[in-house]
């Protein structure tokens, strides 16, 4: 027979004067819709309920990017100067952004923040044409998707693993496989063994097997895919830039539309309670919200 938990026995007054606070302070933190963004394109929660939300601005025009910061609904810019910024990921207190041809590091304990290069254009295999989505696994290795030639060609890119100690290795390429074209979402498992990956031009998500290099393919019809992650429950969702759409891809592998209307869904996110989708719509300057229980 399952025991109860001790808490069972606390007064009732005590447990609803609990679950209320619980559920209030649960309420406060629900992220809002934020609207009048520059060209935002990837997104990013961190544990302390501060979003990050890379903005490209002009497209093309170095130095005009930068990284802005919602914290609980109240807004300021961490950093400027960028060239333009895309991916986003966090290790810890690190803060990752794949910035045209390079990646960079931000560390958000300092003040004020400041960016170094942690990946230099010239340390990649080939000289990178279009960095775009950045992922961990929880080793501390960052993944990075180069989509190459994605608009003109859309072919000629990479997919890249990069160690804490800089150790830098190609994973995937057009040479390795021919089904890499534009590879643009990334999302590592647990392990650091997968990574899921949807190319921008085919819209296939394929599953690339770290050590064999080899890819099998999961789902595909998502358009223009470009970003990918993957809730607790095991649930998968890809945003499709093109047709601006978010998709569900459950366990089996069966594709859901989740929410369309978009004018570009960029590079998607998880709120940290796991119950939320973070949607920058790139061409329309906003962050939406999507409910996901």
């Amino acid at each position: 027979m399952r025991a109860f938990p001790r808490l069972a026995i606390w007064p009732t007054t005590v447990l609803i004067s609990s679950l209320w606070v619980a559920t209030a302070q649960a309420a406060s933190q629900v992220p809002q819709p934020v609207a009048n963004l520059l060209t935002p394109e990837s997104v990013v929660q961190a544990a302390d309920g501060k979003i990050y939300v890379s903005e490209i601005n002009g497209f093309g025009q170095d130095g005009d990017g930068q990284i802005r910061v919602i914290d609980h609904g109240n807004e300021s810019v961490l950093l400027r100067g960028l060239d333009d910024p895309k991916g986003l990921a966090l290790i810890g207190q690190t803060l990752y952004i794949a910035d045209k041809t390079r990646v960079l590091k931000v560390d958000l304990t300092a003040s004020p923040a400041k960016a170094e290069v942690f990946v230099a254009a010239t340390a990649f295999t080939h000289p990178p044409q279009f960095l775009n989505d950045l992922c961990a696994d929880a080793n501390g290795n960052l993944y990075i998707s180069d989509s190459g030639d994605i608009l003109g060609s859309g072919k000629g890119g990479a997919v890249y693993k990069v160690t804490p100690q800089h150790q830098l290795t190609l994973l995937a390429d057009g040479a390795m496989d021919g089904r890499v074209l534009a590879p643009n979402g990334l999302l590592a498992d647990a392990t650091g063994e997968h990574l899921l990956m949807v190319d921008f031009t085919s819209g296939v998500l394929y599953s690339l097997d770290i050590a064999g290099k080899t890819l099998t393919e999961i789902a595909s019809g998502f358009g223009g895919g470009d970003g990918i992650v993957r809730q607790a429950n095991g649930t998968v969702y890809v945003s499709d830039w093109k047709n601006g759409k978010v998709f569900r891809v459950d366990r089996g592998g069966k594709v859901s539309l989740v929410k369309e209307g978009y004018q570009s869904a960029a590079d998607i996110a998880l709120t940290q309670d796991d119950h939320h989708l973070l949607v920058p719509d790139m061409k329309a300057g906003k962050l939406d919200v999507i409910p996901l229980y």
